[in-house]
């Protein structure tokens, strides 16, 4: 990987890990649907301008033709549902909890193509599934009482799974109906019809009372650096180094979440945070094959 490319993976983790800290400071005064709509809304303006600059209206309206079910469908479950329940559950638990049930995405999407696509697990796959669920065990029940469970810290936990659950369905959807879209003209289009999407809710939960300063600063942060400027960055990693190696960002992103959480909101790191944490990343690196158990190993032929 390139010096370049480094680099740039970095700014994405660090992008991608800095949302759950501006969810944290914009969601209280803005509400969850309110920030949703800003952060897609900014993101959708930012990569217009970028998809317009290298694109003709006319080869814009052909890339898209015959898509928007399935674009409908994508902007639902890979930003719209999902962004609202991180932004709910920013309500509730820290941004370093959030950033590590985020990093489960991987966990989830490698289950969803075994049940639905029906695609062959291994033995490494199925222990990363395992271990990295493990680790989201170890990680709640060391934050939750019983107590807490069933009040809104568990709903938030709760959200945050389901939010990883959606990405991991998104992911295999994807595959099946929009392969061969550039990527930028999918987000893009994604991004706005969850812009459309969010417009009437938004308006009838507009909070009556203005945000402040820091609220507002987070929201736009949100969406056009941690949303629209982490989108190009993503893809632009995709068509440099490809997917295998782009995905390792899912390791950076709760590293960051937590760091920004620690920096900026005093959010405590504790012990089973980063045991949890790290159980998590032991799983989601099994499941993606980047390590393999030496007992799992198949020795060269001789030749």
């Amino acid at each position: 990987m390139k010096t370049r490319d480094l680099i740039d993976l970095l700014l994405l983790g660090a992008l991608w890990g800095a949302s759950f800290l501006f969810m944290r400071l914009a969601a209280p005064e803005f509400g969850p649907i309110a920030l949703v709509e800003m952060r897609v809304g900014m993101g959708a303006l930012f990569l217009g301008g970028l998809v317009l600059l290298g694109s003709a209206p006319r080869q814009l309206r052909a890339g898209l033709r015959g898509r928007w079910l399935p674009l409908t469908v994508l902007a639902l479950t890979h930003m719209v549902v999902p962004f609202a329940l991180f932004a709910y559950a920013a309500l509730t638990i820290n941004a370093g909890y959030a950033a590590i049930i985020n990093a489960t995405a991987p966990l989830w999407a490698g289950l969803i193509a075994v049940l639905w696509l029906r695609d062959r697990l291994g033995w490494g796959q199925a222990l990363g599934l395992l271990v990295g669920f493990a680790g989201v065990v170890v990680l709640v029940s060391g934050k939750l009482s019983g107590a807490e469970a069933r009040g809104a810290a568990g709903l938030a936990f709760a959200a945050c799974t389901g939010a990883a659950i959606l990405y991991g369905f998104a992911v295999n959807y994807a595959k099946r109906t929009v392969a061969g879209v550039p990527p930028l003209l999918i987000a893009f289009a994604a991004l706005s019809i969850s812009t459309l999407i969010l417009l009437p809710p938004t308006v009838m939960t507009w909070p009556a009372r203005t945000p402040g300063t820091v609220a507002w600063l987070s929201a736009i942060a949100l969406g056009v650096a941690s949303t629209g400027l982490a989108n190009l960055l993503y893809y632009r990693l995709l068509e440099r180094i490809g997917p295998a190696r782009a995905i390792t960002v899912t390791y950076l992103i709760p590293v960051f979440g937590v760091s920004w959480g620690a920096l900026f909101l005093g959010e405590a790191i504790t012990a089973t945070m980063l045991l949890g944490g790290a159980i998590v990343l032991l799983g989601v690196a099994l499941a993606n094959g980047l390590i393999t158990p030496a007992l799992l190993r198949r020795r060269a032929p001789a030749t």
